[in-house]
Parts: structure tokens; sequence; C-alpha cells
């Protein structure tokens, strides 16, 4: 089967277009191609203008390679694609010289090597035999049900392992599992949550491979991301926008001006993406990846966002214009808008990457000058400021949100997924962040409920953590009546944002992880937010910044044991119950620690 992908397609919501997909038969296009071969029957094979048919038989063994004309961001897939063909039948003829049994050995040893890495049980439970269904809807009759909050976990890792590996493009919306031609939000990156959403699970749950597809992708945005800045916003350095794709995308959207600013105008995706950049290293400790790849990105991202800042009446440094993702503020006499000075997102993830930029300054050997422009902007910076409700505010003013439930929690950012706010180093603002997360309450699209059971853990409030996660888990019926109702689970166990976005299950997976494991401030917390509801359990094989693998045990909402082993030699800062100990490490040595050590 030959095929052609259109050159444009309009997405899903817009309505009352002509030619809302159009396909280019001159040359133009992604082209693909897909072969299958049946290697072996018992019964008898004929084939016709509708394809082959397979008749009398009890079994058929079928091959089947499908291969695009994609051939990266930058090129036309049409006169400057692949050879699909080539690459088809290539992968084909190599296959068939397997058997069915090699085949299937390879693919379990190839998924199983990376999913085998970690295991999760809670309670000592085992599934009830139901169906998935059946026990989402228990689940949301109050059932108990730990050994489905467990495969939720697995479920997670297994849709990263699935759809992101080296070589391939990032999982985007729906991962891979779009069957649409205008798919919601065009199977896009919304990189103001989503995109990062995605691999925030890539190395806590020991999946640093599947991260690769996203660093790489991310080194392919200062392409475009350099013209953005300059014709955009007369900026040095690289930023990329609201919305990017599978061209790497980093101009502002909505359609040359027709866009609302509260989502159109948005160009902080560089910081974030570059708080990937940094927890990779975190986690690995590869400093020559980040001294020859990293860091240019980093220092690029660093100097679009010192050019955009600029000063507000108290001489402060502010973003301008500004914008809370998707948010809008409403003032006194009625009038509610998007745009302003110095949003507390925008803020936030510059001060994220500036701080990052100081820590790693003396491993890349960077030039002083650019290092002390940085330094220099973070401390002119407008600081964090709490509302007249205690809450974080999330704009320059203490304005009210026009919408106080919104999905979006951007000015959280520094609590999660950066280390800006912590109970334990910055507990007003912390306390400043509850508030906010309290006013935004325990509703939300999938996405968003996936986030909070973050923020909660890290907070150290495991049973808000849970509470979040059992609504996180409600089940949803698939029929178009409920498409558009608040988040949930789908019976496959695909989050319901609704319409579906794999988004909340790669956050909620990551969630259950942070409820466990937290190594974001230079010390490796042991079960920081576990609920009352998980009395036993045992996690084995989670990741903590500073190459550590963690394995933990605990009985009766205490820890039993927990087994650290190191990547490298190296002393560390381990945390449990309010208390904290040293232990020297040597790497390809483990080392037991009982919670009697720090009673």
């Amino acid at each position: 089967m030959d095929g052609l992908a259109p050159v444009h397609a309009e997405p899903n919501y817009v309505r009352n277009v002509p030619n809302p997909v159009i396909y280019d038969t001159t040359g133009r296009g992604m082209r693909f191609r897909m072969i299958a071969r049946i290697l072996k029957t018992d019964g008898s094979i004929t084939s016709g203008s509708n394809g082959l048919s397979v008749g009398n038989a009890s079994e058929a063994v079928i091959i089947v390679s499908i291969a695009t004309s994609f051939n990266g961001p930058d090129k036309d897939p049409g006169p400057e694609g692949k050879d699909e063909k080539r690459i088809v039948s290539d992968v084909l003829e190599k296959a068939v010289l397997l058997s069915y049994d090699d085949l299937k050995s390879r693919h379990i040893n190839d998924f199983s090597s990376l999913f085998n890495r970690v295991s999760l049980t809670i309670n000592d439970s085992e599934s009830p035999d139901l169906p998935i269904y059946r026990r989402l809807i228990n689940y949301r009759d109050s059932v108990a049900d730990p050994a489905l909050e467990a495969l939720y976990f697995q479920f997670g890792r297994y849709l990263l392992i699935s759809s992101s590996r080296k070589g391939g493009i990032p999982a985007n919306l729906q991962g891979i599992w779009n069957p649409h031609i205008r798919p919601p939000w065009s199977s896009n990156y919304t990189t103001n949550i989503n995109a990062e959403m995605n691999y925030w699970p890539a190395e806590v749950t020991n999946l640093t491979e599947t991260h690769e597809p996203l660093l790489d992708f991310i080194g392919k945005l200062p392409r475009t991301g350099e013209i953005t800045a300059r014709t955009f916003y007369n900026c040095r350095g690289w930023c990329c926008s609201h919305n990017s794709d599978l061209w790497a995308m980093t101009n502002p959207v909505g359609n040359f001006g027709n866009g609302d600013p509260v989502w159109a105008n948005w160009s902080m995706a560089g910081p974030w993406y570059c708080l990937h950049l940094y927890d990779h290293f975190a986690f690995t400790l590869d400093t020559a990846w980040l001294r020859d790849y990293a860091w240019p990105l980093m220092k690029g991202a660093a100097r679009f966002c010192i050019d955009f800042l600029v000063s507000d009446p108290e001489g402060y440094l502010v973003t301008a214009p500004s914008t809370s993702p998707e948010n809008k503020f409403r003032l006194q006499d009625g009038y509610t808008g998007s745009t302003l000075y110095g949003g507390t997102s925008d803020l936030a993830l510059i001060r994220g990457l500036f701080n990052k930029i100081l820590n790693i300054s003396e491993i890349v050997q960077a030039d002083n000058e650019f290092v002390s422009e940085v330094k220099t902007a973070l401390e002119k910076m407008y600081p964090y400021q709490t509302g007249s409700k205690g809450n974080l505010q999330e704009w320059y003013h203490d304005w009210e949100d026009s919408d106080p439930q919104h999905r979006h929690m951007s000015h959280l950012i520094g609590l999660h997924p950066d280390n800006q706010i912590s109970p334990l180093t910055t507990p007003d603002l912390a306390n400043a962040v509850r508030r906010s997360l309290e006013i935004r309450g325990d509703g939300g699209t999938g996405w968003s409920k996936a986030w909070k059971i973050n923020m909660w853990a890290r907070l150290l409030d495991g049973n808000h953590a849970y509470r979040m996660l059992r609504t996180h888990l409600n089940y949803v019926d698939p029929s178009p009546e409920t498409q558009y109702s608040g988040g949930g689970t789908y019976p496959n166990l695909f989050d319901a944002h609704p319409p579906f976005q794999i988004d909340g299950n790669f956050g909620g997976t990551a969630g259950i992880a942070e409820m466990l494991l937290q190594s974001h401030l230079g010390e490796i917390q042991l079960l920081p937010a576990l609920p009352d509801a998980w009395q036993s359990g045992k996690i084995t094989g989670l990741r903590a910044r500073g190459g550590y693998t963690v394995d933990q045990e605990w009985n009766n909402g205490m820890l039993k044991k927990a087994v650290i082993y190191p990547d490298y030699d190296s002393e560390a800062k381990v945390r449990y119950l309010g208390k904290t100990i040293q232990v020297k490490l040597k790497a390809g040595e483990k080392m037991i620690i009982t919670r009697n050590r720090f009673e």
C-alpha cells in the first residue's frame, strides 16, 4: 500500500472550511509505504484488488513493514524525503529471515530490558479477576484497588516505552495513538505544559533512553527559533512559542494575528525545555553531553531571556508583553484580559533557567562575561509576591482570576517541575503555593489533575496527592455524550482530557513516583509523600538525581529499608522523617539503609 499524507490539515476545531484537508500530487508531501507478507499458514492464500485473503486456516503469521519519507524537520519529505520503498523492503527482507519465535523473543527482550527496571507493589494486593472497566467503575464507587493504582503507574511507563524510542520523534499529544486526519489540537506539541509533561516520568522511572527523542528535538528548535527571536522580538538567542510540531516550528501561533493572546502570544517554551536538558544531566551526570550538547542550547535560551527582560516602574526586570498560559485576569471594573507585564510563570521559568546556568557554569567552563550577565539579571528580577488571599500571585499585581479554578497552574512552576519552592527550603512561598492550589480546587482536565498529584506530592502532602490520584482515575465512559466531561480515565486506561490526551497518563505515572521518591533538592527523600492508604509496599528501580537507583520497602506506613545503588563514588544526603543522614557510596556497591538510621 502506497500513500500520501496531506500537505495541510486544518485543526479539528476550525469549522466551516471548504477544503480542510489538502493533498498535493506534484511531488510535495510525506509519502508512506506498507508491505504485508503472509509467512506461514495452513490455509489457502488468494490475492485480488482488495488485497490478500486467507481461507480455511487455523493460523497465519503475517509480517508488516511500514516506512515514511520523513527526513527530519528541515527537509521537504517530498523531493528531499527518504526512500520509503527501499526502507520498507530492507526491513521486511531482514525480518523474514527470522522465525515468529525469534521475532517475538527479540521484541520481549527489547521491551522488558526497559520495562522490568521498575516494579511496584502496594499493600501486597493482587489484581481481581475483573476487566479494567469494571475495576475503574468499582474504584469510582470507593472500592479500594491498590493493584489498579500500581497498574496505572506501569501503564504510563508502557506508553512511554512504546511511543518514544531512540532515533524517533517525541510523543505528541496523543503519543502515537491517533486515528484521525484532523486530530485534537493537530497532534502537535503544546509546549506550555503538555509536551513537557509527557516526559516527566522518563528519568525518575528509569527510562532515560525514552527521553532522547525530546532532547534531540530541542536541539532542532534553534534553527527556526533564532529567526523567531530576532524577527519577532529583536532578541539574541532562540525561543519557541505555544506550539511546535514535527517541523520544529517556533513562531507564535494564531493564524497571523487572529489568535487570542491568551494562548497565541507566549514565548517561554525555551526555558521550560531547558529544564529537561538540565534534569537529564542531573540524573545521569553526563558532563560531556552537558558541555557539548545541552550547554549551547541553554545558553541560547538564556540569551533570549536576557534580551526579552525589561525594567518595571520599580527597576525590577520583568517580561513584557507577558501572559499566564491560557488564563485571564479580571480587574475591579470588570475588564478581563490576558496580556500584562511581569507574569509569574514567565519569571519562574526564566529564574529557573538562570539558576541552572549558574549551577553548571563551572562544569562547562562558561565564559565569565556571559555568567556575569546572567547573575546580574537574576539579582534584578521581580520577586515572587503573595496576594491578599495568602496565595502566590499569578499576575504582577494582585488581580483576580477570570476563572479561579482554571486548569493551568503555570505560576506554580517554581514548585513543580522546578525546585525553587519547597516546604523544606522556602516554607512561606510553599504555603502560598498551597493556598493557590486550594483556590484552584481539585477539578480540571486530565493533565491538570495529574499536575496536581505532582504538586501536592512536592508539598509533602501524600493524602491530598492520593485524593487527586483517585479523581484522576475516575471512570469516564467513551461514548460521545461524555467526551467533554472533566478529566478521568477511559476503560482502556487512556487519559480522558477529554478528548484523549496522553499527557495525563504520563503525568499520573510521574506523580506516583513523586509520592514515593524525590531528589530535586540535592538530597534523596525517601517516601516523601506516602499516603495513609498505602500502608505497605515495595518499589524497586526508581532513579534519583546524582546517578542513583533506589529501592524502598515499607510496612505500617513506615520505611522498612531502602537500598541505594550509586553509579559513581559519591557522598549522598538522604532524608526521611524530617531527618537527614550522610552516606558515603562506592560505585557498584549497594548501600542498605533501615528506618532506625533516622530515629
